[in-house]
């Protein structure tokens, strides 16, 4: 029986991430065997705040690589760590079926964000997630917070942090949910581009591979990533300029939801546009356009101050 190597990173998550994979890949019944093969990453050993490092695919590139050399024959990912300038011999051969996009809130108390104490520190990396923080509650302190998902957990039972943000996507991989009080509606709280789903990739000149991982692609989840992807790309947000954005596929139709903010959170610009699951990157490329019409690149310019503001918290 043919033997698979597959990469990924080495953290319980990412473990996790492909185990559901490849649990999809073996009901289809292929007739062979997977070998998994962690790999470390930049983003594994260096461990300042994520929006310190102004570099895309940290959590990405080591695995990827080992994929183009050959050393692996295919590698599973959050699709949010996978920037959308591969490799031109790697594709994203398959999205499977995407888990919730959605933020949470974890604390020890059962306390809701509007419940929280004034004062109270509430812990994330995410500069998207903190804005957000701040503008519905300017009484918090929001500080910066690294580590995996356990640690940033653990960190919160410990007393470190009051209370942290985290994706509700990775909770449930790792058998988590019960730490959940609240999980933020996507309108209120927007999610990141690509939050909730797994990207394989693979060689592109890999027919075979390809045709064999397309057997557990989610179309409807493709779609909504398409659209994101193609939004992200023509507004170029970056690590430093927090950009929400989440699409929403039903029948044939998709409606793509953006917001991007200030850095101080006192102005934000939303905006919605419905198109066809047949062209997600057409709508993408639309909201991109009003976004940027509306003033989205003016706001974009006052975020590098805000990042060394920032630093100074860590």
């Amino acid at each position: 029986m043919k033997t698979i190597n597959v990469g990924t990173r080495g953290s319980r998550l990412a473990l996790a991430q492909t185990e559901i994979a490849l649990a999809a890949l073996k009901k289809a019944r292929l007739g062979v065997n997977f070998n998994v093969v962690t790999i470390s990453t930049r983003g594994d050993v260096d461990k300042r705040p994520l929006f310190t490092m102004d570099e895309k695919g940290i959590f990405e590139k080591e695995v990827n690589e080992a994929v183009r050399k050959g050393e692996v024959d295919f590698a599973v990912h959050s699709l949010k760590d996978v920037p959308s300038e591969l490799s031109d011999e790697l594709v994203v051969a398959c999205i499977p079926r995407r888990a919730s996009p959605n933020d949470v809130l974890v604390n020890e108390k059962g306390l809701k964000l509007k419940e929280l104490s004034p004062g109270s520190v509430v812990g994330t990396s995410s500069l998207r997630r903190a804005v957000q923080l701040i503008r519905a509650r300017p009484d918090l302190k929001v500080r910066p917070i690294r580590g995996n998902v356990e640690t940033r957990v653990k960190k919160v039972i410990s007393g470190e942090y009051d209370a942290v943000v985290l994706a509700e996507a990775g909770l449930s991989r790792l058998g988590m949910k019960d730490v959940i009080v609240q999980r933020f509606s996507i309108r209120d709280f927007m999610p990141a581009p690509g939050q909730g789903a797994i990207a394989i990739v693979c060689r592109r000149d890999d027919k075979k591979m390809m045709d064999m991982l397309k057997k557990i692609e989610d179309p409807k989840s493709r779609a909504e990533i398409m659209a994101e992807r193609a939004l992200i790309e023509k507004v170029e947000g970056g690590c430093r300029f927090p950009l929400g954005a989440v699409a929403v596929a039903k029948d044939d139709r998709i409606v793509l939801y953006s917001s991007v903010f200030s850095a101080d959170g006192t102005k934000s610009l939303k905006v919605s546009k419905t198109g066809s699951m047949a062209e997600p990157e057409k709508l993408g490329i639309r909201v991109a356009d009003t976004l940027l019409k509306q003033g989205a690149g003016k706001l974009a310019e006052g975020w590098r101050d805000a990042v060394e503001e920032w630093n100074k918290r860590i």
